[in-house]
């Protein structure tokens, strides 16, 4: 029923154009956001609450079909958490949308529990293959972003069950690239959770990003730099939330928050550049298949108040709101089930690598963060405002655009 009356209220808003001004109200918007991000999060949710995730969700991919069933539900569940989860935790007015809250959060907790139960037919595979450590990131991501709702509010077998599945990722040696990340989530996610935690990985992580940094707002993934959107995906989302988590903790790393939040505001600012008058944006990279998910970042940083001049949280909203619109609208984004299928722009099977199944596509719920901002914060009560190249494409006078030395 509260999923129904969102759909309901986001119908008018959804069959706008992206190419129309954004002079929707920010009652709209809020409500065509929740509406989209119920419309991805509900057969993962309900599935797994219910013990028929491994059962029910279809396993798309142009690799190894039977190599990726390993791994594709950790995708699913540790990738939508993680973007929802700033949602489930915001305190929010009694209301169809937080009754849609609370359901959502009941469903994750259930789910948790029988995503960590050894006895449970959806029991996931957390160290087996190298791919679990990625999405056990992702899961301690979701947990650092809702401590109260995906942990504290956890029984107690569930959370003896989940720490020590998200111990056993330490199994897995990460790669010498953005996989340290996820290692150091990890840690994080432990150390949140009142776990022993291992310091050196966070560390070691933590270090060797600071060692790819190659300016500008970008680090290299490894000593390389790729023109991806893996600083979005991965790189500064996990150091800005591991660096926030661990700063009250261990003092070692206090003296790189600022800089990694600098860059990040950098490469937030340059992200909504990217975005084009229609709302499109560069099909650059691999994992472009993650759609929205590309801007993590540029939502993260709206979510924590850290946007750059001139970016403003109205701008940043018609922006992320025209992209949601041309990429999740498109016909055959999700199959007859409701689950997403693998694209970018539709249904485009071959622009996902090898690697990728449909639980990875549901890493676009990154860009559903700022939900985690009340409906009375500026992001959604100011009125919508055009973004950048919207305003320089019609032929608007700005401030011409700098790199930072930091």
């Amino acid at each position: 029923m509260q999923r129904r009356k969102f759909l309901q209220a986001a119908g008018a808003v959804g069959v706008m154009a992206a190419q129309a001004a954004p002079q929707t109200a920010a009652t709209d918007d809020r409500a065509y956001w929740v509406a989209t991000m119920s419309r991805i999060a509900e057969p993962v949710l309900t599935n797994l609450a219910a013990g028929t995730l491994k059962k029910n969700m279809p396993v798309e991919s142009v690799g190894n079909i039977a190599d990726r069933r390993r791994y594709t539900h950790l995708e699913a569940i540790g990738r939508l958490l993680s973007g929802i989860a700033p949602w489930l935790e915001a305190p929010l007015e009694a209301g169809a949308e937080r009754d849609l809250q609370q359901r959502y959060a009941d469903l994750a907790r259930r789910g948790l529990r029988n995503a960590a139960d050894p006895q449970s037919p959806d029991f996931l595979n957390y160290h087996e293959g190298q791919q679990p450590l990625v999405d056990c990131g992702f899961l301690g991501q979701a947990i650092l972003r809702a401590p109260g709702e995906l942990w504290g509010k956890l029984d107690g077998a569930t959370k003896k069950n989940l720490a020590a599945a998200l111990k056993s990722s330490r199994a897995i040696t990460p790669g010498q690239n953005n996989w340290l990340l996820f290692s150091a989530t990890v840690e994080a996610a432990l150390a949140a959770m009142g776990e022993p935690f291992d310091a050196m990985r966070i560390d070691y992580a933590v270090r060797a990003h600071q060692q790819w940094y190659v300016g500008d707002g970008l680090y290299g993934d490894g000593p390389r730099f790729h023109w991806d959107y893996y600083n979005s995906f991965v790189i500064q989302p996990m150091l800005v939330d591991v660096l926030r988590t661990m700063e009250s903790r261990v003092r070692t790393w206090q003296p790189l928050r600022a800089t990694v939040m600098e860059r990040a505001r950098r490469y937030a600012a340059i992200q909504e550049r990217l975005i084009s008058p229609e709302g499109t944006y560069p099909a650059i990279g691999r994992s472009i298949a993650y759609r929205t998910g590309a801007f993590q970042l540029l939502a993260q940083m709206a979510l924590l108040g850290e946007l750059a001049e001139p970016l403003t949280p109205p701008r940043v909203r018609a922006a992320l709101t025209a992209v949601m619109r041309r990429v999740l609208e498109a016909a055959g984004t999700f199959d007859a089930s409701g689950w997403l299928t693998v694209g970018l722009c539709g249904h485009q099977p071959h622009l996902g690598e090898a690697y990728i199944s449909t639980g990875s596509l549901y890493l676009c719920a990154g860009v559903f963060l700022p939900l985690g901002l009340g409906p009375g914060e500026a992001f959604w009560k100011a009125p919508a405002e055009d973004w950048t190249s919207r305003r320089l494409f019609r032929g608007e006078d700005a401030p011409a655009d700098h790199a930072i030395s930091v």
